[in-house]
């Protein structure tokens, strides 16, 4: 595997090891809590962590706008235990996945159903920004809207 997707995948199972570590901490019933009448509630962040590495594989390989929408509705995560399993599931894809990718795979450009192009590696970057966004959303809530600290190091 490319020393660069090794590396990038580390950070990203980093996050998902800390994401797990929080959801450790939760209850079933924290994943109702709405810290913003108009804004996600934490389980349904939660719900959309999980689903992080997968769902923008797909939009990485050029996953329309309506497949997208029927992914997203498709899944139905309701409790902590789920929500754990989807995220190991949907991290060991992506794994798996780059680690099949030769160089020249790496560098192949595929554009985004909105219009953004990146190259295979560029999407692997992205998806670590996309989870450590969220990620830092989610404890940042559960911090300042619960007072409820998860105590998990977010960085090695």
């Amino acid at each position: 595997m490319n020393i660069y997707c090794k590396a990038a995948l580390h950070q990203i199972n980093i996050a998902v090891k800390s994401i797990i570590e929080i959801i450790d901490k939760l209850e079933d019933s924290d994943l109702q809590k709405r810290p913003t009448p108009t804004k996600h509630s934490i389980g349904e962040l939660l719900e959309h962590i999980t689903m992080i590495c997968r769902a923008d594989s797909l939009i990485a390989d050029g996953a329309s706008k309506e497949e997208m929408h029927t992914f997203y509705t498709s899944a139905s995560l309701n409790t902590l235990d789920e929500m754990k399993e989807a995220l190991l599931n949907n991290y060991q894809l992506l794994e798996d996945k780059y680690e099949q990718f030769t160089e020249d795979e790496l560098q192949q450009v595929t554009t985004s159903y909105w219009g953004i192009t990146y190259t295979y590696y560029e999407w692997l970057l992205e998806i670590i920004s996309h989870l450590y966004h969220h990620r830092g959303q989610l404890h940042a809530i559960l911090i300042h809207c619960y007072a409820k600290d998860p105590k998990v190091p977010l960085f090695e």
